[in-house]
């Protein structure tokens, strides 16, 4: 069963860690989806998925070029997906974000999740970050993995 989970960071390193134990729980297609304050900690957060998910990239965030695919042995394994400038659906469509939700077996994060709410699937995993000061962060995860 999925459930909520809140966790407080003091740096952006234990902020990494949230992400990498988070994602040692996922199993196969999920979309996991991030609300926050810009300079919150949401690509720390996919940083630390990324060290799990696709070990051997160099995770980033995707401003300018929207996506960021990472792929292990020829295989897309994470869509990192930034909608902060995406003002419809149609730029949406233009950047073959729901290409990236059809992949088999990868997990999608979407930060900016906010500006795109009609693209949601059902069944993502929502991640709210809130700043507490100027390193101090709130992460509340909704949906967390059980673990197993």
């Amino acid at each position: 069963m999925n459930k909520k989970k809140e966790f407080i960071t003091e740096n952006c390193e234990q902020t990494e860690k949230i992400g990498e134990k988070f994602a040692t729980l996922l199993r196969g297609k999920a979309t996991v989806c991030f609300y926050g304050d810009l300079g919150a900690g949401k690509t720390a957060f996919t940083r630390g998925m990324g060290k799990v998910i696709c070990p051997n990239a160099d995770v980033c965030s995707p401003t300018y070029s929207i996506i960021n695919e990472y792929k292990e042995k020829g295989k897309t394994v994470m869509c990192h997906v930034d909608a902060y400038r995406i003002t419809d659906s149609d730029d949406l469509y233009s950047t073959g974000f729901y290409d990236c939700i059809d992949y088999k077996d990868c997990i999608t994060v979407i930060e900016w999740s906010e500006n795109i709410p009609y693209a949601i699937p059902d069944g993502s995993i929502k991640i709210t970050i809130e700043k507490l000061g100027e390193n101090k962060r709130k992460i509340t995860v909704y949906g967390y993995p059980c673990e197993e």
